[in-house]
């Protein structure tokens, strides 16, 4: 039986990494590199500069396999998204075969496979089923907190954690004052009324390159969207995230 385990790597700092990811890449007989294209080529070299520093096992292969972009044409959003992470799946098992259908096949995670991560849903896709072990990683909330030294939480306090999607649709989440948005390409925070609104956020979280801006709203707001432009723009890439807190 194929064991796939998926390795939480937080920000791409091999810093971040727990003694259990890298004992799981040693054990691995093969690990898969999704590549972006050319714009995002950084993220595949970040992972394969992680694994020189880590691994100490000849044994371990490598292999990349390019991720098929989403079908934008497609109106129904979760629609679309399923049928991307069929396709997905397919390359994966595609990718297996080709490297022998080894029993140890690893895919390292940005952050945490449990949070606004696809990897498990795709996983589950394969068949034969695979059995699954997941490792867990630092997620991109706990940089973000780290980065500015605030708590995620008032005391007491409830958090939400929502997409930029959902925060245009639907607004400031109800009955809680304390959100963080993820997934947030549009900087959704222009859609709020800034009044009472704190913010704090970072991008390259954790990261060498990590850029963070904290303050009210209104005065933060409008140089997040500037300074992400310029780092977008940069690195032809950009991970961010903030979080939101009423006054």
């Amino acid at each position: 039986m194929l064991t796939l385990t998926l390795i939480g790597i937080g920000s791409g700092n091999p810093d971040h990494l727990t003694r259990q990811a890298m004992r799981a890449m040693n054990t691995a007989d093969l690990i898969l590199i999704p590549r972006k294209g050319e714009a995002k080529a950084d993220l595949a070299e970040l992972r394969h500069a992680i694994l020189a520093e880590v691994i100490t096992n000849p044994a371990t292969r490598i292999a990349e396999f390019d991720l098929p972009g989403r079908d934008e044409t497609i109106p129904d959003y979760r629609n679309r998204v399923d049928l991307w992470h069929d396709a997905i799946a397919q390359i994966w098992a595609e990718a297996i075969s080709a490297a022998g259908s080894p029993p140890r096949v690893a895919l390292l995670v940005w952050g945490d496979p449990s949070l606004y991560d696809s990897t498990l849903r795709i996983a589950a896709r394969l068949h034969p089923a695979p059995q699954i072990e997941v490792i867990p990683g630092i997620t991109s909330i706990q940089a973000l907190t780290a980065a500015h030294a605030i708590p995620l939480n008032d005391i007491n306090g409830p958090v939400v954690i929502t997409t930029g999607r959902r925060l245009r649709d639907e607004g400031f989440p109800p009955g809680c004052d304390c959100c963080v948005v993820m997934l947030d390409g549009a900087c959704s925070f222009q859609t709020l009324p800034p009044e009472g609104l704190q913010i704090w956020w970072a991008a390259y979280a954790g990261m060498a390159e990590q850029i963070t801006d904290a303050g009210p709203l209104a005065e933060a707001g409008p140089r997040i969207l500037a300074t992400r432009a310029a780092a977008r723009a940069a690195h032809g890439w950009i991970m961010d995230i903030y979080l939101l807190r009423r006054n």
